[in-house]
């Protein structure tokens, strides 16, 4: 975590001395082997810092929370600081990203609408893992018109597309979109001894 914060700290140190003292525009060489030199730095460092960083943030969140939570926050705070580190490279060698931008929010919203369905479990997932309305191993009722009605199960698995549930009938995985809209009360029950998980094996 302390290398991740001086990685970044070494690529904002460059990124404002590319911006003040390089400029690509004109005709001497050292403005823009200052530009160029700033530019490389704060790729390097930049991606450093935003693996370092995101992967102190994620176990901290797994430590916390449980590791699904912690891979799904890795993996966002891994895009977002690439995306940044990209564009303020772009950014410090003046080159125009207005076109870019456009280009990648149509790609945003044609992926959006492709995986409308996908992204609204990767989301509902993490806010189940963060609200944290049951855990897993709890032994919970769902109400909810779209599962069929009211029924009780065991909560095996959570994880962000799928909660995975051992029912009387077997297990039973339900998108985390139908788990978020759903209603569900703590039963306090204990396990059945002879309930499995996903894998077969026995409950801990």
């Amino acid at each position: 975590m302390t290398f991740g914060i001086v990685a970044g700290a070494i690529a904002l140190a460059a990124l404002v001395i590319g911006s003040e003292f390089g400029h690509i525009s004109g005709t001497q060489l050292n403005p823009k082997l200052v530009r160029w030199i700033s530019a490389g730095v704060l790729l390097v460092f930049g991606l450093i810092a935003v693996e370092r960083i995101t992967t102190a943030v994620g176990m901290i969140v797994s430590n916390r929370f449980s590791p699904v939570a912690g891979s799904g926050v890795r993996v966002m705070s891994r895009v977002v600081g690439y995306l940044f580190v990209a564009f303020a490279v772009l950014a410090l060698l003046e080159v125009s990203i207005e076109r870019l931008l456009v280009g990648v929010g149509l790609a945003g919203v044609v992926l959006g609408i492709a995986a409308q369905q996908s992204l609204g479990n990767v989301f509902a997932g993490l806010v189940l893992l963060f609200a944290r309305p049951f855990g897993v191993g709890d032994h919970i009722r769902i109400r909810s018109g779209a599962l069929g009605g009211v029924f009780d199960a065991w909560v095996r698995d959570v994880s962000l597309t799928y909660v995975t549930l051992q029912t009387d009938d077997g297990l039973l995985k339900v998108p985390n979109s139908a788990m978020l809209a759903a209603g569900v009360g703590q039963l306090g029950v204990p396990r059945p001894p002879d309930a499995t998980d996903a894998g077969g094996s026995p409950p801990p």
